[in-house]
C-alpha cells in the first residue's frame, strides 16, 4: 500500500529554518503531484504548497517566498525547505499524495494519502 512517512520537524527560533522530507513508497512517485499541508492547534488543516508531476510548484499567499517544495524522483521523496520561519508556522505538517497520474490543473484539496505528520515549532 502506499506509505508516506514525514521527517525533520522541530524546535526553531523565529527567522531560522527548517527542512521538512517526505519519503513514499508502493507505487511509481514520479507521475504524481504532492503536497505539504498544515495543522496548528485548533485551527483547520491548511494546505501550503504542491509539485506537480513535470516539477510546477504551487503556494498558498502565507509561505509564498519563503518556503519551497521539490522533489526527488530518484529517491521517492518530496521536501519542503522552510526558511524565515514565524512564530504563527507553528504547526502539525502533513505531506499528502494525488492519486491521479499526470494531473495537469493545481490540486489544493482532497489528497487520497496522507504522511502521520511532523510537529515544527518556532519560538519567538
Amino acid at each position: 500500500q502506499v506509505q508516506l512517512v514525514e521527517s525533520g520537524g522541530g524546535l526553531v527560533q523565529a527567522g531560522g529554518s527548517l527542512r521538512l522530507s517526505c519519503a513514499t513508497s508502493g507505487r511509481s512517485f514520479s507521475v504524481y503531484a504532492m503536497a505539504w499541508f498544515r495543522q496548528g492547534l485548533g485551527k483547520e488543516r491548511e494546505f501550503i504548497a504542491t509539485i506537480n508531476w513535470k516539477s510546477g510548484t504551487y503556494y498558498s499567499d502565507s509561505v509564498k517566498g519563503r518556503f519551497t517544495i521539490s522533489r526527488d524522483n530518484a529517491k521517492n521523496t518530496v521536501y519542503l525547505e522552510m526558511n524565515s520561519l514565524k512564530p504563527e508556522d507553528t504547526a502539525v505538517y502533513y505531506c499528502a499524495g494525488d492519486s491521479e497520474p499526470y494531473r495537469s490543473t493545481w490540486k489544493t484539496r482532497g489528497y487520497d494519502y496522507w504522511g502521520q505528520g511532523t510537529q515544527v515549532t518556532v519560538s519567538s
